[in-house]
């Protein structure tokens, strides 16, 4: 047992729900054990300036937030290098999913907003994006799952914590999923495994999207059909 007396292969607790901001064409709210998460879609829509279009397909443009208040201490508004470096990692694990060639000239905007962080933002800010360009009745091949799986001194894990990912030593390996189309959209590894221990890890990390994806679907049915 860890210390929030999860099972090693055990998902923290999860509350999903869309349509939370009513002036985006789609939102969505991921929250995971006390990582909470909300994303806006706008689009797609004529992109300015006009020499940035692409004449054959949209332009996908992700932007990772975290607000002042999501840390123990006070975070500066500007967004720092690791923000950027995420906003990358977010539109990689998107960017395959939605059918960007039918919206040629035009931009597709999705906004992150962490609100509280205790490990996993990337994977949640993922989750809550796909749910939310769903949401905004974009063309889509499949929602994107995310979840970090990783290795705690000599345990496998899926959903570290913050306290987790502090402990020495610790690998992390976010994994970005979708499973219709059984595609890694995004793979990140933060520390030292072995290959046989890299597959046990990506195969838990898979295990756990494919729990998260059942609860972004629930999600979107409820928005729309009585369930």
């Amino acid at each position: 047992m860890r210390s929030d007396g999860r099972k090693n292969d055990e998902l923290r607790k999860i509350e999903a729900k869309v349509g939370v901001i009513s002036s985006a064409d789609g939102s969505a709210y991921f929250k995971i054990g006390n990582t909470a998460v909300v994303a806006a879609v706008y689009g797609p829509r004529e992109l300015h300036p006009k020499h940035l279009q692409d004449p054959e397909k949209s332009v996908l443009r992700c932007y990772y937030n975290m607000t002042t208040f999501s840390v123990p201490e006070r975070k500066s508004p500007s967004p720092g290098r690791r923000e950027i470096e995420l906003s990358t990692a977010i539109k990689r694990a998107l960017e395959p999913t939605i059918f960007i060639e039918e919206f040629p000239r035009t931009a597709i905007d999705v906004y992150t907003y962490v609100l509280e962080a205790d490990a996993g933002t990337r994977c949640a800010s993922i989750c809550a994006a796909s749910m939310a360009l769903a949401d905004a009745g974009i063309p889509m091949r499949d929602l994107v799952s995310a979840v970090a799986a990783g290795k705690v001194k000599d345990q496998i894990v899926l959903d570290l914590t913050k306290e987790e990912e502090d402990t020495e030593p610790c690998t992390d390996v976010p994994i970005a999923y979708m499973p219709n189309k059984k595609w890694i959209t995004l793979i990140q590894l933060d520390g030292e495994v072995t290959a046989e221990e890299l597959r046990e890890i990506i195969k838990l990390g898979i295990k756990g999207c494919l729990q998260i994806y059942e609860i972004q679907k629930k999600a979107l049915k409820k928005k729309y059909v009585r369930i």
